[in-house]
């Protein structure tokens, strides 16, 4: 349990008054009230850098400029849009999202954090998000940057990765907000470039940051002790083999399943073992050359991925795939060591 932790009173006047100074205003997603950008954004942004999100939100928004254009789309061009972003649970889900405001909202994002929520793949930051930038609702965000500024404003000292402590950190959070919501949409962009800036996860530039006198962690000489999660996350090896089947100038793809790594996304056919790989390209006249071995990281493992390549005298079709000629490959999703193999 975290022991009581005082406010400080004048932390959200503040932080609004440097962001609007000192803060980003020129990301392609800001100085707009559209839910749509912003919602595509947040969920852009989720563990991946502002610098790679860039042209994947021009892009995606060339492509896909309303909801209403993206609940239409197939999935398939949504991943092929999102390929190379990872993490292409958030791109299946943008789409559910995006059927589910047409048809449950005609069309308009819901005004509110707990209509937001409510909506797939919107989890209670994101929707927070919206909801305070669009509709400068006086809710709390709490994503990753945001848990380490407030965790070493208080000096929380709760166990982030027990549930009972990070409910408290969000009551705190709630309670900083700003009493006027016209100040929202900076309050919550300024806790985003705090953290995103200043208050980094290992070299914290204390000297500059506007809170730094408000701080108890940097009062207490350690700021980096701060967030404190005890839970690590366990990370597993797994090895597979690739089967590159190639017939004049056409490459044998297969849909990966709707669950698990990958899903949705277009691969070549993988094996657990050689032997199964051997086995499959001999049945159909073919034998595979060793290509260099690809190692490609995971949330939760690394992956070693043994490409093996063969062609064909003849084209053989089957149920689960399709040949599909080089100059298509860049119009399918494809994982991204698939996309480096296959189109460079």
């Amino acid at each position: 349990m975290s022991k009581e932790v005082k406010l400080p009173e004048d932390f959200s006047a503040r932080l609004v008054a440097w962001q609007r100074s000192h803060g980003r205003h020129a990301l392609p997603w800001q100085n707009t009230r559209e839910p749509y950008r912003v919602w595509l954004s947040e969920i852009m942004l989720q563990q991946t850098q502002v610098s790679t999100v860039l042209g994947y939100y021009q892009r995606f928004t060339e492509r896909f400029p309303t909801v209403q254009h993206l609940a239409e789309a197939q999935l398939d061009e949504v991943l092929a849009q999102w390929q190379g972003l990872g993490y292409y649970s958030r791109a299946r889900n943008l789409h559910r999202c995006a059927q589910a405001v047409v048809a449950q909202h005609g069309g308009q994002f819901p005004s509110s954090a707990e209509a937001l929520v409510a909506l797939p793949g919107i989890g209670r930051s994101t929707a927070a998000a919206i909801a305070s930038f669009c509709f400068e609702q006086r809710v709390a965000i709490l994503d990753g940057n945001v848990k380490r500024v407030l965790s070493r404003l208080l000096a929380f000292e709760g166990d982030l990765a027990s549930s009972t402590a990070e409910k408290q950190l969000w009551a705190h959070a709630q309670a900083l907000l700003p009493e006027a919501s016209a100040d929202m949409p900076a309050y919550t962009q300024g806790l985003m470039d705090l953290g995103a800036s200043l208050c980094a996860a290992r070299s914290p530039q204390c000297l500059l940051c506007p809170v730094s006198d408000l701080c108890r962690a940097r009062a207490q000489g350690e700021p980096t002790r701060f967030p404190i999660k005890t839970r690590k996350l366990k990370r597993s090896q797994r090895e597979n083999w690739w089967l590159w089947l190639e017939h004049e100038g056409r490459i044998w793809l297969e849909q990966r399943p709707h669950k698990g790594v990958w899903a949705g996304l277009w691969s070549l056919p993988l094996f657990d073992t050689e032997a199964d790989l051997l086995q499959r390209a001999r049945a159909l006249g073919g034998e595979p050359e060793v290509l260099p071995r690809m190692e490609h990281a995971l949330t939760h493992f690394d992956w070693v991925l043994h490409p093996r390549r063969a062609l064909l005298r003849q084209a053989e079709a089957a149920d689960s795939g399709r040949w599909v000629a080089r100059e298509e490959l860049p119009t399918y999703a494809l994982p991204a060591p698939l996309k480096k193999l296959l189109v460079g």
